[in-house]
């Protein structure tokens, strides 16, 4: 990409932790790629080896309203915190096949259905109660934030609702996957405006990213 001043440059939000650590190769493949640590530096805003990019660093979770109030053009997030996000300022035009794990309901391996209306631990609330509600069944959701497989250990909840990748985390804790809600890895998501003032920069963006994890162009071209 062309130099561009840090009104023109294309701003990329990005989380820490395993979406950072795979993306970065990604974004390695189209020349964008972190000049300081992020690691070791106490930066939020990142220099790149493209001088028309910059990484913003945030939590997953705030990586959708980053993008969607314009904060940020472009970012890389979860399916599972775009599903529980609750906006539409953004487009999701790329699965870039990632961080790949499941969003899955668990419980005690040796566990039945409880009488009364279950509990069920997660971070995923929206999500929870939609899963459940489709299935014409009561819950009462409580919001943690992490240490989920504690949960059902100490009598908080009945259930869980996580992200399960080995599955090895659940059973040394005597717990078991009960239900798939969906496959998850991560999605590119543009924001709806910058994609009309910083179009060429963007979609050239995009389609790159796309040919370096073998997906067709979703706005065409080479």
């Amino acid at each position: 990409m062309n130099p561009a001043s840090d009104s023109e440059a294309i701003v990329i939000a990005v989380s820490k932790g395993r979406i950072f650590k795979d993306a970065m190769p990604l974004l390695a493949r189209v020349g964008v790629r972190p000049t300081d640590d992020p690691e070791v530096s106490r930066k939020l805003i990142l220099d790149t080896t493209d001088p028309g990019v910059k990484l913003v660093v945030v939590r997953a979770s705030d990586v959708p309203t980053y993008v969607e109030y314009g904060a940020a053009d472009v970012g890389i997030a979860g399916k599972d915190v775009l599903l529980e996000y609750d906006g539409d300022g953004y487009y999701e035009p790329l699965d870039l096949g990632i961080a790949r794990c499941r969003l899955m309901v668990a419980g005690p391996a040796a566990d039945c259905m409880p009488p009364n209306r279950l509990r069920v631990a997660t971070k995923y609330a929206g999500i929870t109660r939609r899963w459940f509600a489709e299935k014409g069944v009561q819950v009462e959701v409580i919001k943690l934030y992490g240490s989920m497989e504690l949960a059902p250990l100490v009598g908080l909840a009945d259930r869980i609702v996580d992200l399960v990748d080995t599955g090895n985390t659940l059973k040394a804790n005597g717990l078991r996957p009960l239900e798939h809600i969906c496959d998850v890895s991560s999605r590119l998501i543009v924001n709806k405006a910058a994609l009309k003032t910083k179009h060429l920069r963007i979609t050239a963006l995009v389609r790159q990213l796309a040919a370096s994890v073998g997906a067709s162009s979703p706005w065409g071209g080479a």
